[in-house]
């Protein structure tokens, strides 16, 4: 789904999960400087470094929106502070590189790794200030164009740090649905209705972002409109406010199904039942080894509650057992995979990455790993296909599959991009298949684009 496609009038992204990943438009892979972005859908290069970059389109929206006197949304997303960390701010890495990180480190590090540490923290470090730098920028916009007063600013983050470091009184990291991994401040920045220094430890999710927003516009929901979420506002502009009592249950795994228990946590005022299982496994085997926390006590989750709470421990299994009976019914076919609709009227090329794909083989995202890709065309069409491999690859043949038709493509060595071939696709679902064999071993292209003619 393109920004544009919800919404969004303006837009500056990058594909997949961040930068320097399998979806970089190609020629401009890892490139934090100088990137190559999809402007409104368009791949686009850029200039500087790409937090400034967001930061500067941002501005300029929001400059021309109060020049026609219309309200705006601005939403920055930054792929920093995110690996690979290859490329950051030099001026602020080379400070950074003088700090000392130690009192920040959860375990010990090998003494033979202290250097390396110490670079890949600095490097984050000069990832977090360039951000920060941009916050103050962006605060001295709203006051050039006389709009702090009245315009709302939220900042939260969206998971714990990516190895064990200093989280506060909390157990956990980025991947972790131990509090260290799943709770993140919200600062909100409103002075015409939010008296500073205001705080609540209330129990609020990102699901409560978009009714927050709208009471605060004082727009409705509107009607036969189910959302999951609730404003907080009220703990920000009223003296006193208490919100009723409720449950969050987050999970988050690597697979196409979840699985009933698999890493978990739920929420419940002071009280957390958590199955750690592990973000990186489909599954987990055995029966589940739930624990309990009392967090009020034990923020730390040192003290599992779960033998000596039983009748605790028993509701809540039972509440998370009807949250995840409850997500698992919402639709026919609940839990099948999107598929990516090609060959529309506003969108006649699509690139297709690993990113994309239903993995089917080999370490993800590695050069001996395939997949599948799951399509939709609305109409008939012929498509040009462009196949694409990293360089190195020894001379090959590649099948292609789709739409019940199959072609082959001889791969030269070590080329890159121009295997080209023409496919007619009917109307409908199709699952696209591109099996390349290399001496005998089989992967799946790097990128594949698809052009309607």
């Amino acid at each position: 789904m393109r920004p544009m496609d919800q919404g969004f009038q303006d837009s500056l992204v990058h594909r997949g999960g961040g930068i320097g990943q399998p979806s970089d438009p190609i020629g401009a892979e890892g490139k934090y400087t100088d990137p190559t972005l999809i402007k409104n859908g368009v791949e686009t290069p850029m200039k500087g470094y790409c937090t400034d970059i967001y930061f500067d389109a941002a501005m300029d929206f929001i400059e021309a929106s109060v020049e026609n006197r219309k309200s705006f949304f601005t939403y920055i997303a930054t792929n920093a502070p995110h690996g690979p960390f290859h490329d950051v701010p030099e001026e602020l890495y080379q400070e950074y590189l003088k700090a000392d990180f130690g009192p920040i480190l959860v375990n010990r590090v090998n003494p033979q790794r202290v250097k390396a540490e110490t670079d890949k923290l600095a490097r984050i470090a000069s990832m977090i200030t360039n951000i920060d730098d941009n916050v103050g920028r962006l605060f001295r916009k709203l006051d050039a164009l006389k709009i702090r007063e009245n315009t709302i600013v939220v900042y939260l983050n969206d998971n714990g740090p990516n190895t064990m470091r200093y989280v506060g009184n909390m157990r956990g990291m980025k991947s972790h649905v131990d509090d260290g991994g799943i709770r993140s401040p919200l600062v909100f920045h409103w002075p015409a209705r939010v008296q500073p220094n205001k705080f609540s430890e209330s129990l609020c999710a990102h699901i409560d972002l978009l009714p927050s927003l709208l009471d605060a516009c004082e727009v409705s929901v509107p009607s036969g409109l189910k959302i999951d979420g609730r404003s907080f506002l009220p703990l920000l502009t009223l003296e006193h406010a208490d919100l009723a009592p409720r449950q969050l249950v987050l999970q988050t795994h690597r697979g196409n199904v979840p699985q009933e228990y698999h890493h978990f946590a739920l929420h419940d005022g002071l009280w957390k039942l958590v199955h750690p299982s592990g973000f990186g496994r489909e599954k987990f085997e055995g029966p589940a080894k739930l624990e309990l926390y009392h967090l009020g006590d034990d923020p730390r989750q040192q003290k599992d509650l779960a033998q000596t709470q039983p009748e605790v421990y028993e509701q809540l299994k039972k509440d998370y057992e009807q949250w995840f009976a409850d997500v698992s019914s919402t639709r026919p076919d609940n839990y099948a995979p999107p598929r990516i609709v090609i060959g529309t009227d506003h969108e006649t090329r699509t690139v297709l990455t690993r990113q994309d794909w239903r993995h089917a083989a080999g370490r993800p995202w590695g050069r001996d790993s395939n997949g599948f890709w799951l399509l939709e065309a609305p109409q008939d069409a012929s498509y040009e296909v462009e196949l694409i491999f990293k360089a190195g690859h020894p001379a090959g043949t590649a099948k292609v599959t789709a739409g019940g038709l199959t072609a082959h493509v001889d791969i030269p060595g070590n080329k890159e991009r121009g295997h080209r071939l023409h496919l007619q696709l009917p109307a409908g679902k199709h699952q696209l298949t591109v099996d390349a064999d290399f001496g005998g071993k089989i992967q799946g292209p790097h990128q594949v684009i698809l052009n309607r003619k």
